[in-house]
Formats: C-alpha cells, structure tokens, sequence
C-alpha cells in the first residue's frame, strides 16, 4: 500500500479532523483514510455536505495533467 505525508497542516484543521474523527469513533488516520478513499472515488461532495468549517478552511484543488 502507498503512504502519503502532509505537511504544514493549519492546526485548526487538524482540530476539526480530530473531532470529526472522535464524533465517529476512528482514529484521525482511519478518518482521514476514509475521506481520502471517498475523494479518489469521487464521492467527495458527502465528505463537504453540511462542513462549511472545511470548505472555508480548505483551498480548491487543482488537478495537473
């Protein structure tokens, strides 16, 4: 399997992601799997509905190809 580092994460954010993670009983690797399977399985917009705290936290990603 491949790892993947993120680094320089605001520390509000991976706040958010803790309590997101908390509220349904994962760790913050197994919550941030999930969104990263869901996102590279284009189910992205589940993970955004109703979290304005991330949408306004997180910057657009851009794809290069």
């Amino acid at each position: 399997m491949a790892q993947v580092l993120v680094r320089n994460l605001n520390d509000k954010v991976v706040a958010r992601l803790k309590k997101r993670a908390k509220t349904r009983g994962r760790s913050l690797q197994a919550e941030v799997k999930t969104i990263l399977e869901e996102a590279g399985e284009g189910r992205a917009g589940r993970f955004l509905e109703g979290s304005r705290s991330y949408s306004s936290a997180a910057r657009p990603i851009r794809s290069e190809v």
